[in-house]
């Protein structure tokens, strides 16, 4: 039976494989809609999370701030994100998405669930749900050892 140390060696791997086969499927996908896969992130948080300043932005994307701002300005040229006054600060601004931006990543969404149908469509439901249910736990775990 493997040790604890030797699972967690084999996890790595899987997921590092899983992760990095998902990135390029996602760049090859996405990237022929004109728009990064960090782009997309940014887009898929807001479509989410609804208006949110800059900083807010890095955070639920795990960047610094100076890297979100080049993804946003290359989205505003793209006119899939507008600026906003914060309701809360008016001397503050929020990002929203326009309906373009909207409308993108529910085009980019759809094409990256039909693929994820067709990956799992030969797997039995419960290897499915087992799945599921491990990457949302391993997902928490991690988001924990982030922090706040």
């Amino acid at each position: 039976m493997p040790s604890h140390q030797e699972r967690a060696d084999e996890l790595y791997e899987a997921i590092n494989q899983l992760i990095r086969v998902h990135q390029f499927r996602d760049r090859d996908c996405i990237c022929c809609h004109d728009v990064s896969v960090a782009q997309c992130y940014a887009l898929e948080t807001l479509v989410k999370r609804g208006p949110l300043r800059l900083q807010a932005l890095a955070d639920e994307m795990y960047l610094d701030k100076s890297t979100t701002s080049r993804v946003v300005d290359a989205l505003l040229r793209k006119n899939y994100v507008l600026k906003v006054p914060d309701p809360a600060d008016q001397r503050a601004v929020q990002l929203s998405l326009t309906p373009a931006g909207k409308a993108l990543y529910r085009t980019i969404r759809q094409d990256l669930v039909t693929e994820e149908a067709a990956m799992i469509s030969k797997l039995a439901p419960e290897v499915v749900d087992g799945a599921l249910t491990l990457i949302r736990q391993l997902t928490a775990a991690a988001r924990a050892r982030l922090g706040p």
